[in-house]
């Protein structure tokens, strides 16, 4: 349980000096801006080229991450078969499906593994799932459905080749294939930058705070709750029923699933939705609402399975 509160703990004071950095306009009009860029640009594909570059790819074939991946799918499907029946948007579609369906794994599932599970390598499978299948595939989806002119077709296929998150991901699973070791004057220049990713994001969110009054209010209201509710409620519900019954795990095993599923929506998703100018308010409120809502969740589970 202590890992749970550390973990909310470090975040909150964070996303706290983001939000005095905002008010106090130290950053100027722009600054929030900027740290997104700066993120989703150089900080957060250097953090996963060197995260990736040295992991080891045989947690792909766990059974705890085939759980997490169809946790992860039926969440993002039930918050889409919702969004399609209300007529949503393809950028909110996206956007509210990754809210619904990715964890927290790094900045806050890290620290939770540690004290509640006591093995910070159980958040690996997530944390490659995320960064080699979901980041892509939601980052293209977002790229091809942006306003304006269709792109020419060969453009449309070579998308992800042109992010640079996915450039980053893809980069770092090649690297740890082919067993080659980076020397490491060369990989600490990159460590130093993608250590900049989390600060940069969570310091980006609490900025985008000031101003922005109450959350869940306006039109995107059934979205923003539907995908935290499905995040802190569904996913882990799932989770825990696919482990139990499906693959018959117990104890820590099982702990191990439903907690990763249990852990609110990442604080990276406000970046891609900031990038891409698209349902930036959905993202916001989501990320804090499933934060507020994990709390009690995750202590909650911790007492029951722990």
């Amino acid at each position: 349980m202590q890992g749970v509160l550390t973990g909310f703990m470090v975040i909150a004071v964070v996303v706290g000096v983001g939000y005095v950095i905002g008010r106090r306009r130290y950053l100027g009009d722009d600054g929030r801006h900027v740290l997104t860029r700066l993120a989703f640009h150089v900080a957060t594909p250097c953090l996963l080229f060197t995260t990736l570059a040295g992991a080891d790819l045989s947690v792909l074939l766990s059974e705890r991450l085939l759980i997490t991946a169809i946790s992860t799918v039926a969440a993002a499907a039930l918050f889409m078969a919702v969004g399609l029946l209300n007529r949503w948007g393809a950028g909110h579609l996206t956007i509210g499906a990754l809210c619904a369906s990715y964890v927290n794994a790094g900045n806050l599932g890290i620290p939770i593994a540690v004290y509640v599970l006591g093995d910070a390598s159980l958040v690996a499978p997530v944390l490659l799932f995320q960064q080699i299948v979901v980041t892509p595939l939601a980052l293209t989806a977002l790229d091809l459905t942006r306003p304006g002119e269709p792109e020419p077709l060969l453009r449309r296929l070579t998308t992800p080749l042109r992010n640079p998150m996915a450039v980053g991901s893809l980069t770092g699973v090649t690297v740890a294939a082919t067993g080659w070791t980076i020397p490491q004057p060369a990989l600490e220049p990159l460590t130093l930058i993608g250590n900049m990713s989390v600060p940069a994001v969570l310091l980006a969110f609490g900025i985008s705070l000031r101003g922005s009054g109450l959350p869940v209010r306006g039109d995107n209201r059934p979205a923003i709750v539907l995908s935290a509710v499905i995040k802190t409620t569904a996913q882990p519900l799932i989770a825990w029923s696919l482990g139990a019954t499906v693959f018959h795990l117990h104890g820590p095993s099982l702990l191990a699933v439903v907690v990763i599923a249990a852990l609110p929506a990442a604080q990276n998703l406000y970046t891609y939705a900031s990038h891409y100018r698209v349902a930036e308010q959905l993202a916001r409120e989501s990320i804090l609402l499933s934060t507020l809502f994990s709390v009690p969740v995750l202590i909650t589970i911790a007492a029951l399975l722990g």
